[in-house]
């Protein structure tokens, strides 16, 4: 009840205050304030993989089909975009190493850009830290939220407010059972087979080529987004647990520093995407912002960007991390020499 509370009273203040995905970061704050404060809460499992799958239906609801004929014809362009950033995290995380700011396994896979659970998962299994490989992913995935929130709403100061929320619009019930449908059927079809990040990805696609053929409306009321929004926030914020929090401390200002720095080099990239390729500001911004798919999803889709554009960086990156990042980080930490004394977990 103090979650809900809470989740409650800071998301009013975002909205009345028009921040952008005020719906996502209200819960997200009030979970991290409660976890920090040593209160355990837990949700079952299914009910935050319908809510990723409900962001992804959101998106295949805004994505047009033709976003795999974009990635082809601009290939150039997104591989440049997502190799710059794959290069910034593996930098960082190598001079982190070096410089002995960290260990250097755990320096490398706390650096990962993207996919914060599944880097997390495979870290065990090269000796690093995963709590602070933990610390390192979510609290990047939270200063993302957070600093595409700002940039969101700055690129948004001279522009008209968006109108007051509906909350029980009309609904066509048919049409909101085929949603939900795929939003549970989805993340089981990703479990059965195994598809990394699955939950948000395959309602997305599978959403994106019904909607397309003509074969489903996907219906999203306002008040399945909140609770979906606020599901995404709680599972974040909820991670930042008292003892996390205590054995992160000592390497807190190092990892402030370290993710400031890689948003930045990330926002570097965004920048020659502007200059170079003609792209607004802040469809740049959100598409490079290093990880957290699902939460810029949702900030994308409250914001007046190229939401196709975004998502499509994103889910290449994803991708790219998912198959390249483990063997790459495994090769960088062997060829820094940081597996000669591999760190316990």
């Amino acid at each position: 009840m103090a979650l809900i509370a809470t989740s409650a009273i800071i998301g009013g203040i975002l909205v009345w205050m028009h921040a952008p995905a005020a719906l996502l970061l209200g819960p997200l704050a009030a979970a991290i304030v409660v976890a920090a404060n040593g209160a355990r809460i837990s949700f079952p499992v299914p009910l935050f993989v319908m809510a990723q799958g409900v962001v992804g239906c959101l998106i295949a609801r805004m994505v047009p089909a033709s976003i795999l004929g974009d990635i082809a014809q601009h290939w150039l362009l997104f591989t440049v975009g997502v190799l710059s950033v794959v290069a910034a995290s593996c930098v960082l995380g190598v001079v982190m190493g070096r410089l002995r700011l960290m260990p250097g396994t755990t320096a490398l896979w706390g650096s990962s850009p993207g996919a914060a659970s599944i880097m997390t998962l495979m870290a065990e299994e090269y000796g690093a830290d995963v709590r602070l490989v933990a610390f390192m992913q979510y609290f990047r995935v939270l200063a993302v939220a957070g600093m595409a929130a700002l940039v969101a709403h700055f690129f948004a100061a001279n522009t008209a407010h968006a109108p007051a929320i509906v909350w029980f619009p009309p609904v066509d019930w048919l049409a909101l059972a085929e949603t939900v449908a795929l939003a549970i059927v989805g993340p089981y079809l990703a479990r059965l087979l195994r598809i990394p990040a699955g939950a948000f990805l395959v309602p997305m696609v599978i959403g994106i080529v019904l909607a397309h053929f003509g074969l489903m409306k996907i219906e999203l009321p306002t008040w399945l987004l909140a609770g979906a929004y606020a599901l995404v926030g709680w599972n974040i914020g909820l991670r930042f647990t008292k003892p996390l929090l205590i054995h992160a401390a000592r390497s807190l200002p190092v990892i402030v520093v370290f993710t400031l720095l890689l948003i930045g080099l990330c926002a570097g990239v965004a920048t020659l995407l502007v200059a170079g390729a003609g792209v607004d500001p802040l469809t740049a911004y959100l598409a490079t912002s290093p990880g957290g798919v699902d939460s810029v999803a949702i900030i994308s889709a409250s914001s007046s960007v190229d939401v196709s554009f975004v998502m499509a960086m994103q889910t290449v990156r994803l991708i790219a991390v998912l198959f390249l990042g483990p063997a790459l980080t495994k090769y960088l930490a062997t060829r820094a020499g940081f597996l000669k004394n591999a760190e316990p977990s």
